[in-house]
């Protein structure tokens, strides 16, 4: 029988993780954690006797619609009795229950045995992770989808990470163009150029993000055709800037950039993109770069930019570029967002700002022309 674990099923989850692994093994306090306090289910298999045989655990991750097979587990004196097939299955129907769109894993490279498993229940590999283990073990990525056949043109976006807390802006832009034109490099050199280009000098705290006018700015420099939706004509961003020598500067840095606007053919449109019109865009070749919320995937407060990568009957789908310290880009590339979360989470700060820009290739590609920074 298969069921949630309970507290109470602590000491036989940590004889199963003694028995079953020899390295990398989780503390009797990450096995508290993970059944009692995590983003997540925890599945335990037990016989007749109410002994338990196995475990596996399936994480979420808040804002998107990703499951993680984080770990499973069988007893090495149950093992071939098909238990670990059974919570497999058990925690792919948790996270259908639970809105996911896909599931991934790793898998140690060396155990063919498991990747068998694994590929026979629908997961394919799509990553190789070197020195993934304690005992510098690789790992196999795998994922298996577990919404709808997508259309294979939508997901054509490369995957560039931010190199710096504040360069979420320039890292989503750089994608579109490069998907746009594959000669604009992808570099630190041109994302902190961009940066440079299109910051609002301050923001909430540290350095300052980039103006959604900054942005259009920059892409349209670079021969570009730009349509940029900002839901009011207000000042972005200096809500919770609290000091008042800090929010007329970046009130002055907006207003640059919107008297340079004024002379190029960039569209400014003072209303949100709905859905709809953002799907119709992307189907017809822009790249939607779109404001967001990073409330809702990290609990920080802060704007952040991501870029569309693709739309079906259920979910958005995004690259954010913000790599957090335990993951990997891969972790961070097409990501499904449920529509109606993805409506939430566009918009920002208390007068829920929302802004997005459409990147689209030119008629025919324009010289750059210079501009004092």
């Amino acid at each position: 029988m298969i069921r949630k674990a309970r507290s109470r099923d602590l000491g036989a989850l940590i004889d199963i993780e003694n028995r079953a692994f020899r390295t990398d093994r989780f503390s009797p306090r990450n096995l508290r954690y993970l059944v009692s306090e995590a983003n997540g289910v925890t599945l335990v298999e037990e016989d007749a006797d109410r002994r338990i045989r196995g475990y596996a655990m399936v994480l979420f991750h808040d804002g998107t619609s990703l499951a993680r097979l984080y770990s499973i587990a069988v007893d090495p004196r149950d093992q071939g009795n098909g238990i670990g097939r059974a919570l497999l299955r058990e925690t792919v129907a948790m996270a259908l229950e639970h809105g996911a769109a896909y599931m991934r894993l790793e898998v140690r490279e060396d155990d063919k045995a498991t990747q068998a498993l694994y590929e026979s229940e629908g997961f394919l590999p799509f990553e190789v992770q070197e020195r993934y283990y304690e005992d510098n073990a690789g790992a196999i990525r795998m994922e298996r989808s577990l919404a709808p056949a997508r259309d294979p043109k939508l997901a054509r976006v490369p995957y560039y990470p931010q190199s710096l807390d504040f360069t979420c802006g320039p890292a989503a832009v750089l994608m579109a163009m490069h998907t746009l034109d594959p000669a604009i490099r992808m570099d630190r050199t041109a994302e902190l150029r961009l940066w440079r280009e299109s910051t609002t000098i301050f923001m909430t705290a540290g350095h300052g993000g980039c103006s959604p006018h900054g942005l259009a700015l920059a892409a349209h420099e670079r021969g570009f055709r730009v349509e940029l939706f900002v839901s009011s004509r207000g000042t972005l961003f200096v809500d919770s800037v609290r000091s008042e020598t800090k929010k007329k500067v970046v009130h002055l840095v907006q207003q640059d950039f919107v008297n340079l606007l004024r002379s190029t053919p960039v569209r400014i449109v003072h209303h949100p993109l709905s859905l709809a019109a953002m799907r119709e865009r992307f189907e017809a070749g822009g790249i939607p770069v779109v404001l967001v919320s990073i409330y809702r995937l990290t609990r920080e407060k802060q704007p952040h930019w991501v870029v569309v990568t693709g739309f079906d009957d259920r979910f958005v789908y995004v690259h954010d570029p913000y790599v957090d310290h335990d993951e990997t880009p891969t972790d961070r590339m097409q990501i499904p967002i449920a529509l109606k979360d993805f409506a939430r989470m566009a918009r920002y700060g208390r007068s829920q700002q929302k802004a997005a820009l459409v990147i689209s290739r030119p008629a025919r590609r324009r010289r750059r022309r210079c501009r004092a920074t």
